[in-house]
């Protein structure tokens, strides 16, 4: 602590962060389990002949958070896959991520480092349509590539490793960059695929769209059920709530550590002046008497029993207030009774 029993600098800084950290976490807690609560008041419909008529009955013709399950199936052309014979979908994403190892000057290690150099994402439009065939509904699906999860399945990948020389070998570890190759992937979204999907049903004209919700809520497209994406979402509030915890009780822990040594210092600055309060009180007691018994003021009188002479001088503040006999009462550490700083040493003061 520092004087006056303020808080050190890192002791602040300390708690400062921590608050920061526990109320960003909290945030997060809260946004997570927002989105869990949604998921599980989404009201789950059947994507069969009854939806038209459910929509036709709802405000707007719209229920804002919805929860549907179908099949993939494109409206008018499908993609093809570049690399795999018969393979057709409806949004295809083309990567090429480059891999080196980067020397980190600080732990002297090779470290792996990815970056992406090239991705391009081509769709076309697609229905939901039932599980069974003949239901003779479709759901069209808007805007895909907004979806929190989008479930693509990767069709083809290569590694293509890089084609070094002795010279490049001898640069590459001079400037700190290892090329180890580029790998290119191919991601599609099949057709066939079954999807759920969660957000906002409407009924556009003659045409049942499932969208982006309005009201802030994430837009899935995932490959699983519904009752497996809500188990993640729940775990993903766990995890949270279990960061906020954790960092929450370590900011009460620091905040409960200044206080007590806040408090512990008020104490003693209390005590310390209770004891110099008595002292003079003592003194001036004492000078009255003696100055109504018609006695002269001892003026050398040591300040603790107030009967011997000052004997002994107190280092390093100098002070001279006691005798040789209260000086080897003083408790230990023994301290000066005026300032109460710590005594090194002492020495005799003789009187002529």
């Amino acid at each position: 602590m520092e004087g006056g029993g303020r808080p050190s600098a890192v002791q602040a800084a300390l708690l400062a962060a921590s608050t920061a950290l526990t109320a960003l976490l909290y945030s997060l807690y809260r946004q997570k389990a927002r989105v869990a609560r949604g998921l599980e008041g989404a009201r789950r419909v059947r994507l069969d002949g009854e939806l038209r008529a459910v929509l036709l009955e709802a405000p707007g013709r719209c229920v804002p958070y919805a929860v549907i399950e179908g099949v993939v199936r494109s409206v008018k052309e499908t993609l093809s896959s570049q690399f795999v014979e018969n393979c057709k979908g409806v949004v295809q994403r083309l990567t090429l991520q480059e891999h080196k190892m980067v020397w980190n000057r600080t732990t002297h290690l090779w470290n792996d480092y990815e970056k992406i150099i090239h991705q391009r994402t081509n769709t076309t439009p697609f229905d939901l349509v039932p599980l069974e065939e003949g239901a003779g509904v479709t759901v069209r699906v808007m805007k895909p590539l907004d979806a929190a999860e989008l479930s693509l399945e990767t069709v083809y990948e290569k590694f293509h490793p890089s084609v070094q020389s002795f010279t490049d070998v001898i640069g590459h570890y001079i400037s700190g960059e290892r090329p180890k190759g580029i790998q290119e992937t191919e991601q599609m979204l099949r057709v066939g695929t079954a999807l759920t999907g969660v957000g906002e049903l409407v009924l556009d004209n003659t045409t049942i769209k499932l969208q982006p919700p309005k009201q802030g809520m994430p837009y899935y497209l995932s490959s699983g059920d519904f009752d497996s994406l809500l188990q993640k979402q729940e775990s993903n509030v766990r995890f949270w709530k279990i960061l906020t915890v954790v960092f929450g009780f370590a900011t009460c822990t620091i905040l409960f550590f200044i206080l007590r040594k806040q408090y512990r210092h008020h104490r003693e600055r209390q005590h310390l002046k209770q004891m110099q309060d008595e002292f003079r009180q003592a003194q001036e007691r004492l000078m009255r008497e003696m100055n109504a018994e018609g006695g002269e003021t001892l003026k050398n009188a040591c300040v603790i029993c107030l009967s011997n002479t000052k004997s002994c001088v107190f280092l390093e503040c100098g002070h001279v207030c006691s005798c040789h006999e209260c000086y080897q009462a003083l408790p230990e550490p023994k301290k000066c009774p005026i300032c109460r700083q710590g005594i090194s040493r002492v020495v005799p003061l003789y009187n002529s």
